[in-house]
């Protein structure tokens, strides 16, 4: 399949049977819109952002997955042998669209932000991001413009921080309960 024909699109990778699209985070409507009305992906089955802070700097360790998984005692799995490529942001957003007819397809389209950026809603092309969008709002920090309901969907309406960044502070949290007081 060709995607030559999706705006803003900035390159296309494979791996592990999967086709990534990289798109330019402006025009991530638009090439959503595309795969959806050109190409039939009609299923957004999940939205899952990255947090790559620190990501190749002193201290971070890659490893190289096999079929048969990894081997956390071999060499070069530890330290600094292998050092991860560096990446072009912060943070990579994540949409994984299917195509769900005769021609059955997946594809990942990857967007990339950095800190205090936002990225324009997809919930008018599939409203099932609409729960993915604020779970990466609630969780990350990633502002969704035009999400119609961009509130907490797990923390606590008043939870400050978004606990799954890299540099969201560990532990020294009180542990709430309901009714206590």
């Amino acid at each position: 399949m060709s995607y030559d024909g999706i705006p803003g699109l900035v390159e296309t990778t494979g791996g592990h049977g999967e086709t990534t699209l990289v798109v330019d985070a402006a025009r991530i409507v638009e090439a959503c819109t595309y795969l959806r009305d050109e190409l039939g992906f009609n299923f957004l089955s999940d939205l899952t952002p990255t947090d790559y802070l620190g990501w190749g700097s002193r201290g971070v360790s890659g490893y190289i997955g096999t079929a048969a998984g990894r081997d956390m005692h071999g060499p070069g799995t530890q330290g600094l042998a292998r050092v991860p490529d560096p990446k072009p942001k912060r943070f990579a957003v994540n949409y994984h669209a299917l195509r769900l007819a005769d021609d059955p397809a997946r594809v990942r389209v990857q967007a990339w932000l950095d800190d205090g950026e936002e990225i324009d809603s997809v919930v008018p092309i599939w409203p099932t991001a609409d729960w993915f969008e604020r779970e990466a709002w609630d969780m990350f920090g990633i502002v969704f413009r035009g999400h119609p309901n961009l509130v907490r969907i797990l923390m606590e309406d008043d939870w400050e921080g978004h606990p799954l960044r890299k540099d969201y502070p560990i532990g020294g949290e009180p542990v709430r309960f309901s009714g206590a007081e």
